[in-house]
């Protein structure tokens, strides 16, 4: 199947288990993989044919800006929910990122994957 790729989106949220990250928050970054069916477009060149991946741009923005949940997995699943019911997506991979977790002595990253499908997709 097809697929669309979009990388490096960076939004500030505050999704965290600690106190200071529902307060101070702190950045995340999301890349998506959205599959779908592309031979239409791929013919007749109209954006009508294809995804208007704005759509899941905007939608990864509103939820890492407003959830305020104790787990990246669960802002994960939240942005998967959302963009499976996006027209013609078949399928979603997020792989989303806290860029600066709140470890001592830890200077890495922390990130999560989750895939899906509209068979296999998260309920709640």
């Amino acid at each position: 199947m097809d697929k669309i790729e979009i990388s490096g989106l960076r939004y500030y949220g505050y999704t965290g288990y600690l106190p200071e990250e529902k307060a101070i928050g702190q950045w995340f970054e999301a890349d998506l993989t959205l599959w779908l069916d592309l031979a239409t477009v791929g013919k007749s060149d109209r954006l009508e044919d294809t995804l208007d991946y704005t759509q899941a741009v905007d939608r990864v923005r509103h939820h890492i800006e407003t959830d305020k949940g104790d787990t990246i997995e669960h802002l994960a699943a939240q942005m998967v929910k959302s963009l499976l019911k996006l027209d013609r997506v078949e399928k979603v991979r997020v792989r989303l990122t806290k860029l600066v977790p709140p470890i001592p002595g830890f200077s890495g990253q922390i990130a999560v994957e989750l895939i899906r499908d509209r068979a296999g997709a998260i309920d709640g």
